[in-house]
């Protein structure tokens, strides 16, 4: 079993930046592919970004691309989510996963554990 604890989020302005953090605990964290979702109230959780096991694979959601970098330090048992240039749309609980599949993994059904989740508020 895996359990992750998100951190970081916060309130900034449009324009701005914040990182997420999230921490798992146990030695298996190199073995699973990890996700970043979102979600607002009365929507679905939305794909943010993936990054394989390694670190040499990432995907991006549209909407983030070329604003937000997913990156890993295994060492560390951690996944960062660095968000840059933050628009209001971008505001939601930030939640990581783990995930045993490979490849692009954007559904949420396909995660397997998630933390609780981390609130990011962007004004404008």
């Amino acid at each position: 079993q895996v359990q992750l604890v998100e951190s970081g989020g916060g309130l900034v302005q449009a324009g701005g930046s914040l990182r997420l953090s999230c921490a798992a605990s146990g030695r298996t964290f190199s073995s699973y592919a990890m996700g970043w979702f979102r979600q607002v109230p009365g929507k679905e959780r939305e794909f943010v970004a993936s990054i394989s096991r390694t670190g040499g694979w990432t995907w991006y959601a549209d909407s983030v691309e070329g604003r937000f970098t997913i990156a890993r330090d295994n060492a560390k048992n951690t996944v960062y989510l660095q968000m840059n240039s933050l628009k209001p749309e971008d505001t939601a609980v930030y939640y990581c996963a783990t995930s045993s599949l490979y490849g692009s993994i954007q559904r949420a059904n396909d995660y397997d554990y998630w933390g609780q989740g981390t609130q990011v508020t962007v004004s404008s």
